[in-house]
């Protein structure tokens, strides 16, 4: 090569090298210039690079294949460069041609060739594995941006004083694994794919998205867009196939944190944690699905963990108690039956239900809580027993936590039978189930207790999504109705029609009626009107300590108005 060509070569490499260590303003744009440059000082006619993300990968050819040069005089290849890249095993290839009818090169140029391609090669590798590292640190296995990317972006929106007048939302889409069953698996990766375009899509530049994982999302915008991405999270038509235009209603439960403009961001956890303790309320959906951030909730929560902290030293130190509310005859006035209630008695301090059962139902804390009730009943039936007092059977929930339990039924009966109580003084009240899985769970633990000898109640039928079928299927004893469906005087006339027709039906079955929530004479008509007998609600006894409903076993009478005799 004479000196020359040999120049020229020099300045080549020495503007490759630059435009490869230049990575604060580095141009592809010119390095590719560069690439095409080099071709034609070597006279080749193609130049062509694969990427590999593993060894495997390259023997399927699964990679990314890039032509930055091909002048189409042909393929006759002169070269192979190929490197990987450990420890992650990543491939990179170069392959170069040269026309069938150029020169080929001589060995200095080859030698001079195989120096500038290493070299571009250990650079390209760099950045590819720069690359890797960023996608497995930022994205999660489907290509979704991950909570990682999330804190990051919110870091730089921060930083750039942009954080302002955003809403930041955490959201689950509710239900999914109904839309799996129904679409199947595949289908419900398009529609999680398009209900999240649809929101990147609304949300703009300005915005942004990611997945935290499963089908839990996180989403930052402009406050003025609430309102639509709302409307989204209420209830949108998905698409999961185009071609037969098929579409799914996805919804999800959502914790909204409007950041306010006194707002004072020290780390992303400062925001996340208020929208993630938002969802979790939502998830429970007591109070809708939709959750803003205030510091009531915050509030809250600080409840929630401190119940959950002392939680265990309450069991230990028998804390918890059970209450039981009668059952009534409301033609006789006398005690047929009771519900076992749990309070939570701190000292002089009752702890009503409402505080503490939510914060156990959203783990398997409550079905520690449900054993342990059952436990007290049946010690007081059985000291009921050997006092002789007149018994009464008592009925005790059980949470739906417990559907999953495949022991269940020997759990329950291990407890009643260690403490010898005859079967028939035990009721279990279980609530209606909204999904298949549940209510195949719900009817095996149904016939499981009745095969036992135990009776079974439907608790609070009306109040969810109750079908004929739950009660076609599951073989119940008794129906309790709900107090939404005990008719008074400000619901009177549809109420009223449904409970009629709904008690004639459970009789014509052979279940026994309870009405809860009754508290009122004109309640007490309607009961005797349509012929349901038993009656539980404040209008008899509020819940009581154990001590104070003794008192009503036996021939303890209530007193009943005089349109009831």
């Amino acid at each position: 090569m004479d000196s020359s060509r040999n120049e020229t070569y020099n300045k080549l490499f020495e503007r490759m090298v630059d435009s490869m260590t230049d990575m604060t303003n580095f141009d592809r744009e010119e390095f590719v210039s560069i690439l095409h440059d080099i071709c034609k000082f070597f006279d080749l006619s193609k130049g062509v690079t694969e990427f590999y993300g593993s060894l495997s990968a390259e023997r399927e050819k699964k990679g990314e294949i890039l032509i930055d040069y091909d002048d189409g005089r042909g393929e006759g290849k002169v070269a192979l460069f190929r490197r990987t890249i450990t420890p992650s095993k990543t491939v990179i290839k170069s392959t170069l041609y040269k026309a069938a009818d150029s020169e080929s090169l001589t060995e200095e140029e080859y030698v001079k060739l195989d120096r500038m391609l290493r070299a571009m090669l250990t650079f390209v590798s760099r950045n590819r594995l720069q690359s890797a590292v960023e996608k497995l640190a930022f994205y999660d296995e489907y290509g979704y941006p991950n909570l990682n990317y999330f804190m990051r972006q919110l870091e730089m929106m921060n930083e750039k004083g942009e954080l302002n007048g955003n809403t930041v939302i955490q959201f689950n889409l509710r239900h999914f694994s109904l839309i799996n069953q129904e679409i199947g698996r595949d289908g419900g990766d398009i529609v999680i794919k398009n209900y999240y375009a649809l929101i990147k899509d609304f949300i703009g530049d300005k915005g942004l998205i990611c997945r935290v994982g499963g089908d839990i999302f996180a989403v930052v915008f402009k406050n003025d867009l609430l309102k639509f991405i709302l409307q989204i999270m209420n209830g949108f038509p998905v698409v999961y196939d185009e071609e037969n235009e098929k579409r799914v209603l996805v919804s999800a439960c959502a914790g909204v944190f409007t950041l306010p403009d006194d707002f004072v961001f020290t780390r992303p956890d400062d925001i996340l944690s208020k929208t993630f303790s938002a969802l979790q309320d939502a998830k429970l959906e007591f109070n809708g699905t939709i959750i803003y951030y205030t510091e009531r909730t915050h509030v809250e929560k600080e409840k929630m963990m401190r119940v959950r902290r002392f939680f265990n030293d309450a069991l230990d130190n028998d804390e918890f108690k059970a209450f039981y509310q009668p059952k009534v005859d409301i033609l006789t006035g006398k005690v047929v039956g009771a519900e076992a209630l749990c309070r939570w008695v701190i000292g002089d301090k009752t702890v009503p239900p409402v505080d503490f059962v939510p914060v156990l139902e959203q783990n398997t804390d409550i079905c520690r809580l449900d054993f342990r009730m059952l436990d007290l009943v049946c010690k007081d039936i059985r000291r009921w027993l050997s006092e002789g007092k007149s018994i009464v059977k008592v009925s005790v929930n059980l949470s739906r936590k417990h559907l999953v339990d495949v022991d269940l039924i020997d759990h329950l009966l291990k407890i009643i039978d260690s403490n010898k109580v005859p079967h028939k003084y035990i009721e279990f009240e279980l609530t209606e189930t909204m999904t298949d899985i549940e209510f195949s769970d719900l009817k095996r633990i149904a016939n499981g207790l009745r095969d036992a000898g135990i009776s079974i109640a439907v608790d609070d039928f009306g109040v969810g999504y109750s079908s004929l079928n739950l009660i076609r299927e599951i073989p119940w004893d008794v129906l309790k109705l709900d107090r939404c469906f005990v008719p008074s005087d400000e619901n009177y006339g549809v109420t009223e029609l449904m409970f009629r027709h709904v008690v004639a039906m459970a009789q014509a079955m052979g279940l026994e009626c309870v009405a809860e929530g009754v508290e009122t004479v004109r309640q007490l008509e309607i009961l005797k009107e349509n012929e349901c007998r038993i009656a539980q609600g404040f209008y008899f006894d509020k819940p009581l300590p154990v001590e104070q409903f003794e008192e009503k076993l036996g021939n303890y009478i209530y007193s009943l108005p005089d349109s009831i005799k």
